[in-house]
């Protein structure tokens, strides 16, 4: 019985030892590091944008604003911003931080 029992050990650690390695793969974990330039606003575009973030984000999500042209958002611009409760100024200050 224990011949066998070995017999079997041995033949297992020999089957074993002749598979097929199988290695984890290589992950790179390098990191990266890229510069940002940031790219200082103009003190009227910022506050359009700080305005339109602030804003427009409290009933949707925000748009990008490649979404409309020129008229395109003149005409969301006029009919959100009573909604937004936004004066005549920071109406302007919007449309011309998405223009």
């Amino acid at each position: 019985m224990k011949t066998k029992l070995f017999v079997a050990a041995l033949l297992s650690v020999a089957f074993f030892s002749c598979s097929k390695k199988v290695t984890a793969p290589v992950v790179n974990t390098e990191v990266k590091v890229t510069e940002e330039v940031k790219t200082e606003l103009p003190t009227a575009i910022a506050e359009g944008k700080t305005l339109y973030e602030n804003s427009c984000a409290r009933c949707h999500k925000l748009f990008p604003v490649t979404k409309h042209d020129k008229s395109g958002w003149a005409v969301t611009v006029d009919r959100m911003a009573p909604k937004a409760k936004l004066t005549a100024e920071q109406k302007d200050l919007v449309y011309n931080y998405l223009t």
